[in-house]
């Protein structure tokens, strides 16, 4: 059987977070899922804003339910772009039209969608460690290849120095994810300013667009007054990929958006490119349900309290037990220094306790571990013996 053997690669080996989740549906099989403390997925455990099934019901029972489940333009529904423009230039300032917006399924789609988009063979993509480990398939189907810039590693911020240091000739695109998954770090509005700076220096040293790919899914999970900034604002040549995954607890939906910046150079070509590389991926007409769904809740956001108190009772826990753990302003992820330096040793030791880990080697940095807790309170507060045991084995 002739098959193409890249494809078959990844769909033979699943990502380091699905395998542990399949670890755990198969644990929680043999000893109870109360007894397993799965921190492996990033998939939300708050309910959707009421306002979410109380759409869906009146869409669904209205008169026309041809057109709520019929085609829309390849791009999306002009109604439902028009909402999210205007909802986006309300909030920060823009004046992006409905030909600024394409939606798609989920954040996944407009990142694919956008490398397709941008890169020609060869390419390079420069994502920011740590980062989420699909990065690299994405790219890489693109024909692109993925260039890593380290981090601070006093408090994961970006290294600005590094990241200038590793722009090249062949640099077309990078990726920024704030609030950051795998660490819930927010990078500052002074990192931003400088990472601006720097690409608009380094694209009139090439003579070459340098684009900036915001990854968004977070935007809405920030915890106090931590402010993210928006980033068409502070670099013209930036397309937003956004997904309501997260801020309307609605992942199995996959639902998102590309947002071009209006000041882009060539924006229109820009995102006539988005359109062909949608056409091309198969990316057209993301489901028509949701997309009606979420023009009438893009001001809507789940409880996300429930989210900072899980972070506040593991942060301060973890800290006693004796873990480093960097606190998160952001997403529902945090991100701990492993006991030992091999974190996968580390993460299989855990499971020991039945506590399921994500470890971070493929997500560019290593001695560090995932947490991800969207979860119960419950599932948390009972979870505390079991790290504070894993802990005292390395004492």
């Amino acid at each position: 059987m002739s098959i193409n053997k890249k494809m078959f690669d990844l769909g033979n080996k699943r990502s380091v977070i699905r395998e542990l989740f399949e670890f755990g549906k198969k644990r929680s099989a043999e000893i109870g899922a109360e007894n397993v403390y799965d921190f492996s997925l990033g998939n939300p455990s708050v309910e959707p804003p009421k306002e979410i099934n109380d759409t869906i019901k009146e869409l669904i029972n209205g008169d026309n339910t041809v057109l709520v489940h019929g085609y829309t333009s390849a791009q999306g529904d002009l109604s439902v772009r028009k909402a999210i423009s205007d909802f986006i230039n309300k909030n920060h300032g823009l004046n992006l039209t409905p030909d600024n917006i394409y939606m798609t399924c989920g954040a996944a789609a407009s990142l694919t969608i956008s490398l397709k988009a941008i890169l020609n063979a060869g390419e390079e993509c420069i994502v920011f460690a740590p980062f989420f480990t699909e990065y690299k398939v994405f790219i890489e189907n693109a024909g692109g290849v993925l260039v890593k810039s380290m981090p601070r590693e006093s408090d994961l911020q970006i290294d600005v120095e590094d990241f200038a240091s590793k722009i090249t000739e062949k640099t077309r695109a990078v990726i920024i994810n704030s609030p950051n998954n795998p660490s819930g770090v927010v990078y500052t509005e002074e990192t931003i300013k400088a990472i601006a700076y720097v690409l608009q220096e380094k694209s009139k040293q090439f003579g070459n667009t340098i684009y900036l790919i915001s990854d968004e899914p977070y935007r809405e999970l920030v915890y106090g007054n931590v402010k993210v900034p928006y980033l068409i604002n502070y670099y013209k040549d930036t397309i937003v990929c956004y997904s309501y995954s997260k801020a309307l607890s609605l992942p199995g939906e996959r639902i998102g958006y590309i947002a071009v910046s209006p000041n882009a150079e060539d924006s229109k070509n820009l995102y006539l490119a988005i359109c062909g590389a949608g056409r091309s991926l198969g990316y057209v007409c993301a489901p028509a349900l949701f997309q009606k769904v979420v023009a009438k809740n893009v001001d809507k956001t789940c409880d996300i309290s429930v989210y900072k108190e899980n972070r506040d009772i593991l942060l301060e826990n973890l800290t006693n037990f004796g873990y480093t753990c960097v606190k998160p302003d952001g997403a529902f992820y945090l991100f701990i220094k492993t006991l030992e330096p091999n974190a996968l040793e580390f993460c299989e030791k855990a499971k020991k306790y039945n506590i399921l880990i994500v470890p971070c080697d493929d997500f560019g940095v290593e001695g560090y571990a995932r947490i991800s807790y969207c979860v119960s309170k419950e599932r948390v507060v009972k979870s505390l013996p079991a790290f504070k045991a894993l802990a005292e084995e390395y004492k």
